[in-house]
């Protein structure tokens, strides 16, 4: 592998909004996509059985090395979520699994079906999942967010993936990506079945939302924000459905070198661009950092110990420091990877940069 180490080393997705809605979203310190759901390719209602186009419509290759197919479960909220469940071929006997999900507005035709195609070529069970509310899931209204929901769609990919013949439901791990890493840690706190976790280039979007990048949010600002958010309930009751913003990522001109990174891995179709993916082409609603406000997702984070954890990062990450801090927090068994030189974005799908190798040796070490 290029470009890797370990190192133990100290260090907040993306600005857009009209004018309007600006200082909602920059206060909260929420660099997201506030984008327009009009350009929503798939819309299902919570109630529906999903239809999966079964066509090959990743942003990577498809690997002769595992068997491919859409699937879909329900979490406990009764929401359907759309999966793709790759299986090592020729595999025999009860095999060790992986959940997956990320990044934070992606989809599983992105960053986390590429990390879970890839650790199939190695071995293991995958299903990369898209969370409530977006992708091929279901949930009305479209675009929105919650710590609790989106936790629970982890242990619902548990429930599958656990269920299945050839999975051995005592060695199952997951790893989630981006904004999706502090969700991975909240799940695996709670749900003892996930037996190792790997938190990759990881957001805690409960901090961010609440605090602002490096916690630069002051009372004040917060208090502004909250209020802001309030009145948008108002304009969104009236409406009778939620409010969203413009296309995401469209860059003006003046962006901080991370936005710039944003776009050019989820405009680009060369990348990441994907029609279903809420960075790539569509929005957030407004009023979704509400539930993030005072829902600190990492608070037990230490009674994932015993279990081990792998934190991996890039060294130039805009985002490093929300690594750091969930790392000094846990209990042992636990790792902090630094990739050197490696952006925040670098580890959604640059193959000589993302630590496959260290993935899959955590794994087999602590699904065994």
């Amino acid at each position: 592998m290029n470009k890797q180490d370990t190192v133990t080393a100290p260090l907040a997705e993306k600005t857009i909004s009209d004018a309007s809605r600006r200082d909602v979203i920059k206060k909260a310190g929420v660099a997201i996509a506030a984008l327009g759901v009009g350009s929503l390719s798939t819309r299902v209602s919570a109630d529906s059985s999903l239809t999966l186009d079964s066509a090959w419509d990743k942003t990577f290759a498809k690997s002769d090395k595992v068997n491919h197919k859409k699937v879909s479960f329900k979490n406990r909220y009764g929401i359907t979520l759309a999966a793709d469940l790759y299986q090592p071929k020729n595999a025999e006997g009860k095999l060790s699994a992986i959940v997956l999900s990320g990044p934070f507005g992606a989809v599983k035709e992105q960053s986390s079906g590429l990390y879970a195609q890839t650790m199939a070529e190695r071995g293991f069970v995958t299903l990369a999942f898209d969370p409530s509310y977006t992708g091929e899931s279901s949930g009305e209204p479209r675009n929105i967010a919650s710590p609790d929901i989106n936790t629970e769609d982890f242990s619902a990919a548990v429930d599958f993936i656990g269920l299945l013949p050839n999975v051995d439901r005592e060695r199952i791990g997951a790893i989630g990506i981006c904004g999706w890493g502090g969700m991975v840690l909240n799940a695996a706190a709670v749900d003892k079945r996930i037996k190792a976790v790997v938190a990759s280039t990881m957001y805690d979007m409960t901090r961010l939302y609440s605090k602002g990048y490096n916690d630069s949010v002051t009372l004040e600002q917060r208090t502004q924000a909250l209020e802001q958010l309030s009145q948008q309930r108002w304009a969104d009751a009236e409406k009778g459905e939620p409010v969203y913003g413009p296309v995401s990522l469209e860059l003006k001109g003046g962006e901080p070198q991370f936005v710039v990174e944003y776009a050019d891995y989820y405009k680009s179709s060369e990348r990441g661009f994907h029609p279903r993916a809420i960075n790539s082409n569509s929005a957030w609603s407004l009023t979704t950092p509400t539930s993030f406000m005072n829902m600190p997702i990492l608070s037990y984070i230490s009674e994932i110990s015993p279990r081990p954890i792998l934190l991996v990062h890039g060294e130039k990450a805009h985002s490093r420091y929300f690594s750091e801090t969930a790392f000094e927090a846990a209990n042992q068994p636990k790792e902090l990877m630094i990739i050197p030189g490696a952006s925040h974005t670098d580890l959604y799908d640059q193959m000589d940069i993302i630590p496959f190798d260290k993935l899959t040796e955590f794994f087999k070490a602590n699904l065994a």
